[in-house]
């Protein structure tokens, strides 16, 4: 079949990844989708069950530092373009093993930019019609501060341009003109790799756009990260280590809410642009969790807060930033995006799938679906 699109989703048995893909691969028959991962401990090709013998769709096991190998592929499939989602991204992993960070998230990042540039320039019509999309993170921006200048204690009421209300825990935000100031290894690798992307726009003219989102959350998200890992926690009554006094604020995004902002970047965004894709959805971090547990022991029938004694704190972790925000006015004034969903709602239906999944959590927890794949793979 003669596709209108070939598509290379990096990362695509992660978290964001997974569900980018399957909104791809459902959405536009159409076009060729090639899921390239390398299948660390994060990727996880059970999170694509449902759509892995979709004509439309391929995966590739492959390392993006492989740069022959990306190239060899791209040249394959005729690729022209890429939604680059891979990256390792947990800050503690980071600051016990910066090195891997660095070749992952920099490294990587150089060999998937020099092979399309190298593959496209061989093309009649060259960049015409391509697009190298690169997501980050607000994580690149640094920290801000909780506070409220006008007298009255966070957290306060205000109104995103969406018309919905979320918590504010201040009144500054991350914008896409910000300067970069990184605190942790994991974000100091993620600004290289932004600055390389924006870099290859300005001295090759590669068309390249860039985003910066909130911490997501939702379903298939690897249980190291806060919300499945206390679910889970919560489920089978183990202590919830919270960092310090819990008094960090991340701004939530729904995960598919992320997917559809991609899809409509990846298709309408301005080349050499950076958009914001945030949840305008503040929550310090102990607010968060009471939410967590009281949704967790409604949906296992037992009564409300009984489960607040588990809550444990622990020293705080080296360099960890108070707040971030970020404000995706922007990309809700030039391409119409906003969330779909309140908190909430989003937190109620993640809790259930992972509540309703407990295979799925069992076999990440175990790392069993690690030794399937290796074995799977080893045999080709």
């Amino acid at each position: 079949m003669e596709y209108k699109r070939s598509i290379i989703i990096t990362g695509g048995a992660g978290f964001i990844g997974s569900h980018v893909v399957r909104l791809f691969v459902n959405k536009y028959p159409d076009y060729r989708i090639i899921n390239l991962d390398c299948l660390t401990y994060a990727g996880n090709l059970a999170n694509l069950k449902d759509i892995e013998d979709k004509p439309n769709y391929r995966f590739a096991k492959l390392d993006i530092c492989d740069f022959e190998g990306v190239l060899a592929l791209m040249k394959e499939e005729k690729v022209d373009g890429i939604i680059h989602l891979a990256a390792e991204s947990h800050v503690d992993r980071s600051i016990k093993d910066p090195f891997t960070f660095a070749r992952t998230n920099v490294m990587g990042t150089l060999s998937m930019l020099q092979a399309a540039k190298v593959y496209w320039d061989t093309l009649p019509e060259k960049y015409e019609g391509k697009r190298f999309y690169h997501i980050s993170t607000d994580e690149v921006y640094g920290a801000l501060e909780v506070t409220d200048p006008s007298g009255v204690e966070p957290p306060f009421t205000t109104k995103a341009s969406s018309g919905k209300h979320h918590l504010a825990y201040g009144k500054k935000f991350f914008t896409e003109d910000l300067g970069y100031r990184p605190h942790s290894p994991y974000s100091a690798a993620k600004a290289s790799s932004d600055h390389f992307v924006r870099a290859y726009h300005d001295t090759y003219g590669l068309p390249t756009v860039v985003t910066n989102c909130s911490n997501n959350y939702g379903p298939y998200q690897f249980p190291e990260k806060l919300i499945p890992l206390f679910i889970n926690n919560i489920r089978h009554r183990k202590p919830l280590p919270v960092y310090g006094k819990g008094e960090n604020v991340r701004d939530w995004l729904y995960v598919e809410d992320h997917a559809r902002a991609i899809d409509l970047i990846f298709h309408e965004g301005k080349t050499a642009e950076t958009y914001n894709i945030g949840g305008f959805n503040e929550w310090k971090n102990i607010d968060l969790i009471k939410v967590l547990i009281n949704t967790v022991d409604d949906l296992l029938g037992r009564s409300e807060g009984e489960d607040m004694g588990l809550i444990t704190f622990v020293t705080d972790r080296a360099g960890h930033d108070l707040r971030y925000a970020i404000d995706s006015t922007k990309l809700q004034k030039e391409l119409g995006w906003e969330p779909s969903l309140q908190f909430e709602e989003g937190i109620r239906r993640t809790v259930k799938w992972y509540l309703d999944n407990q295979d799925w959590l069992d076999n990440v927890t175990s790392g069993d679906y690690q030794k399937y794949y290796e074995k799977m793979y080893s045999n080709r």
